[in-house]
């Protein structure tokens, strides 16, 4: 098989690259900017492209498929190419489905937690040496790549409701058909595209309606949207619901009862995720006791509650957290994990729906939790995202937060943390950016240096 990625440096393109690659595909690809990881990764495989940029030349009469990922536009010239000369052209959730028809399905899907309960089915999985295939959102410990296709008879994917490609405007998770499903709750997100929440419910109705019939729908029931959704299907599948787990918090550690395993995890949110990842497991044949003794190690997924410092008082985290309910959900595990200690908490919005000025207000008291709440905006993101810049009265305004500090220059904001006092105090970096170039981890080792 003759296979070439236009847009191949993004994180799940480049992933399934390589996957196909270690398959025996002849694999070629395309973009016009690469940055790290992609790029060490792809010359590791020698699918990194020469130069940058989008050739027609690329593109050839006996290329058995084309990949499209999100990040190419319309107009792009190997697009038109491809099209003029009527090859098959998939969106990377289309042919991770073309490769995995006849698998064993299970689909992860949520506004929350998705990449967590995946992770943490594959790390069960790999424990117990079990033969699968998988596409999850981060690089987990133990797996090289994030995308793995082989024979294997299952595949765990995790289930994104964005767009699949530019010409395809459906979910990726609507893409799968799921043997199993799973949904871990429900939070507006994604504005740009679905711009009423009542448009982004539907899609999660819509995934459910995929599962095929006769498969099974694993559902969050504390969640109270996402159980009207589910109670209101008709869709001809089993529905098991799940909530919090009965645990313990001693000494800053959560132990799952009654059989007392210690965990690495913690935070209602997690707990959910870890009883989703049962569940799930289980109907692959995996008992509840031996899922306890595989899940005691999970240290968690990249970028989620990550751990940088923790010296004496003090714990420095980073998180993936950016919607509402999450930047809520990992304050508040946090604070309940620790309750002797302070916490310092700061947030970077970075994504289209978290700068819109009409969503802002959904953010309202989502760090309430917090001692200290801090809100950083870096200022380039509005004219690279091409939107309303806002400012420090609008942030304050939605987060109806008395306390809370803005900045909107990362020096200012380093300089800041550096100059508050940690003792017996915890710090929680949350972002799907970067901190306008922070080194997070060098300052959590200067903060409990």
């Amino acid at each position: 098989m003759k296979i070439h990625f236009i847009a191949i440096g993004g994180s799940a393109m480049h992933n399934l690259a390589i996957a196909l690659h270690k398959k025996g595909f002849k694999v070629t690809g395309s973009d016009d900017v690469i940055f790290e990881p992609s790029s060490s990764r792809l010359a590791k495989f020698g699918l990194l492209p020469k130069e940058n940029g989008w050739f027609e030349g690329n593109i050839s009469p006996d290329l058995d498929a084309v990949i499209l990922g999100m990040h190419a536009r319309l107009d792009n010239p190997e697009l038109l190419r491809a099209q003029e000369l009527g090859l098959k052209i998939f969106s990377y959730p289309e042919y991770i489905y073309e490769q995995s028809k006849d698998k064993l399905r299970v689909v992860i899907g949520g506004s929350h937690g998705k990449t967590t309960i995946t992770s943490m089915i594959l790390h069960v999985l790999n424990y117990f040496k079990k033969d699968f295939d998988y596409l999850v959102g981060a690089q987990l410990a133990g797996f090289e790549t994030m995308v793995q296709l082989t024979d294997a008879p299952v595949i765990i994917i995790e289930g994104d409701e964005y767009l699949a490609s530019p010409i395809d405007r459906r979910p990726k998770f609507h893409l799968y058909h799921a043997n199993i499903g799973a949904i871990s709750g429900i939070a507006w997100d994604h504005i740009n595209v679905f711009p009423t929440f009542e448009d982004y419910i539907a899609q999660f109705e819509k995934f459910i309606g995929t599962i095929l019939p006769g498969g099974k729908l694993i559902y969050c029931k504390n969640d109270a949207e996402l159980d009207r959704v589910v109670e209101r299907s008709a869709a001809a599948i089993e529905k098991i619901p799940y909530g919090i787990p009965a645990h313990e918090v001693i000494d800053g550690v959560t132990y799952i009862l009654p059989n007392h395993t210690a965990l690495k995890v913690f935070g209602d949110h997690n707990l959910m995720n870890l009883n989703a990842a049962k569940m799930v497991v289980r109907e692959l044949g995996i008992s509840a006791e031996a899922f306890e003794e595989a899940i005691a190690s999970f240290t968690g997924a990249s970028k989620r509650l990550e751990l940088l410092s923790a010296h004496g008082g003090t714990n420095v985290y980073k998180d993936f957290a950016h919607s509402p309910s999450k930047l809520k959900a990992t304050i508040e595990a946090v604070k309940a994990q620790f309750k002797d200690r302070e916490l310092v908490a700061c947030i970077e919005l970075h994504t289209f729906s978290s700068l819109n000025k009409n969503f802002l207000k959904e953010y309202q008291h989502t760090m309430d939790s917090a001692d200290v709440a801090i809100v950083y905006i870096d200022e380039k993101t509005f004219a690279q995202k091409k939107m309303e810049p806002l400012n420090e009265n609008d942030v304050k305004t939605s987060f109806d937060n008395q306390k809370l500090m803005y900045f909107s220059d990362p020096q200012s904001l380093e300089a800041h943390l550096r100059s508050l006092n940690f003792k017996d105090t915890n710090l929680l970096m949350m972002s799907s950016g970067n901190f306008g170039g922070i080194d997070l981890v060098k300052l959590a080792s200067d903060l409990n240096g």
